[in-house]
């Protein structure tokens, strides 16, 4: 059965655009049967993913970053009644290769091919946030705001560039006002940020859901109001080794569904992708188990 690698060439500022040639040697050297096709616009991977599942197209492969890998999982079609996706292939192309990070897999071209030629898999749950599949996190508040101010960063590259967008965006102070309902809570009242993880790490950087675990058959939320900047500075550091979880302004949370009301809207970012500028309505659910994905 011939596999197909969905390539999107612009990952990690146009890197990845440099290795389709050593991707198609070294599947041709492991004797694994695939076709390339790359990318040329935004969302253009769920079209693709979505034919090749008609098309019997077995694996699929994401060539790219976490938001590759997103969309392409937006697109496929389940294989079977159950709902479940895959197999589904990683070759990590992108900045910050959350989902592969928090998987602990391995990162090089021969290396994430030869796991997927040696056909072992292991299920991982799914979220979904307002009709978009997501494989490592989503968030609405700051960090999306963080995401926004990544992508326009032409001039950084690298783990630094999500540093940077995150000063810039603590520097506006939004606020928004909520309410929010969860399998054993509710909180109405300020809030800064909502980070909602399947993983641990976004940002490459950043643990904002420390306590996440991929297939636990929950959601791991946290969400906090920091009223300053100074406040928001303290926090920072605290976010990328996971700590600030202790700190009285935030709180961490498992669950099943998720349910946030804001004042204004705000974006919504899955994936390390903005879904959408601005909404005030936020449905969260997982999926358990829901992706077959190849693993070392």
């Amino acid at each position: 059965m011939t596999g197909l690698i969905i390539l999107n060439p612009y990952a990690n500022r146009w890197e990845a655009s440099k290795q389709k040639a050593p991707i198609l040697d070294i599947c041709r050297e492991l004797k694994l049967p695939v076709d390339c096709v790359e990318t040329n616009a935004p969302l253009k991977a769920i079209e693709i993913a979505r034919q090749a599942s008609i098309d019997g197209y077995r694996p699929i492969i994401a060539a790219g970053g976490d938001g590759t890998i997103g969309e392409v999982l937006n697109g496929l079609i389940p294989s079977d009644k159950t709902g479940l996706l895959g197999p589904f292939g990683v070759i990590p192309l992108g900045t910050a290769n959350d989902l592969i990070n928090n998987l602990g897999f391995p990162k090089t071209l021969r290396e994430s091919i030869q796991v997927i030629k040696n056909g072992n898999t292991r299920h991982i749950d799914l979220g979904k946030v307002n009709g978009w599949v997501f494989a490592n996190n989503s968030a609405v508040g700051l960090e999306p705001i963080v995401s926004k101010f990544n992508i326009q960063m032409k001039w950084s590259r690298g783990i630094i560039r999500y540093l940077l967008a995150a000063l810039r965006a603590i520097w506006g102070k939004s606020v928004w006002n909520v309410r929010m309902e969860w399998d054993d809570g509710v909180y109405e009242g300020p809030m800064s940020l909502v980070s909602v993880g399947n993983g641990a790490v976004t940002g490459g950087l950043f643990r904002m859901a420390p306590g996440a675990l991929l297939d636990d058959g929950k959601l791991t939320f946290v969400h906090g109001y920091a009223p300053t900047r100074r406040r928001m500075l303290q926090l920072l550091p605290r976010a990328i080794s996971g700590d600030y979880i202790n700190d009285p302004a935030i709180n961490q949370h498992h669950t099943t569904k998720l349910r946030i009301d804001t004042d204004p809207s705000t974006p919504l970012q899955t994936d390390g992708e903005i879904r959408t500028d601005a909404a005030t309505y936020f449905e969260y659910e997982v999926f358990p188990s829901s992706l077959e994905i190849y693993s070392p």
